[in-house]
């Protein structure tokens, strides 16, 4: 089974890229996903002790957790200790899951790969990228946004350039939708019969 790596800095066009792997029945984790679960089960407690007054009704409100970060930058790595290992085991499951159905390919969304160094628990890493002014565009149109926060939010991301660097595929989805779905389809067509390693070596 191969392990794909999917990433890319917000408004990138990750959301795009996942949906067609899911069209051509390539299982995808979607980190972003089980976050917003988490943060509705497993993790409420944990985050409640950590950051008081942070969760209400069994569940984290997002808007008081995002303020006390804006406000305590530094404490984003005091969350991270919580949600990774979380997070990491429903990634364990869901391949395990996915390599008894016969799986040869596996998408893992994760919007901080290179930042958690995610990068050695894969086989290959690929990137979806788009011009920055394109890429503000997209994320200033989301509701709540302003560029106040997209500078917050690009300044805990690794640039795009570097991440364009590391890369073993680049998605580009500056064009059209049907343009990137292309590009997403011949790297299916390239990686469904390649042999995987990383599931093996870190995952079993």
């Amino acid at each position: 089974m191969y392990l794909l790596g999917l990433t890319g800095s917000i408004g990138m066009g990750k959301s795009t890229a996942a949906a067609r792997f899911r069209h051509n029945d390539v299982p995808v984790f979607d980190a972003d996903l089980a976050v917003h679960d988490l943060y509705a089960g497993t993790a409420v407690p944990h985050i409640e002790r950590a950051f008081p007054g942070t969760t209400a009704a069994g569940r984290v409100d997002r808007e008081k957790l995002s303020a006390l970060l804006i406000a305590a930058p530094e404490r984003f790595a005091e969350l991270e200790t919580i949600v990774h290992p979380l997070v990491r085991g429903l990634e364990a499951e869901f391949l395990h899951r996915h390599a008894q159905m016969g799986a040869s390919l596996v998408v893992l969304e994760v919007p901080l790969l290179y930042e958690t160094k995610f990068e050695a628990l894969v086989d290959a890493v690929a990137v979806v990228s788009a011009p920055a002014l394109l890429q503000a565009k997209r994320v200033l149109e989301r509701p709540g946004m302003t560029a106040e926060k997209l500078d917050k939010l690009l300044s805990r991301q690794m640039p795009d350039a570097e991440k364009r660097r590391r890369a073993d595929f680049i998605v580009d989805t500056g064009g059209t939708i049907t343009n990137t779905e292309a590009q997403v389809d011949k790297l299916v067509a390239l990686l469904r019969e390649r042999p995987g390693q990383a599931f093996a070596k870190h995952w079993q």
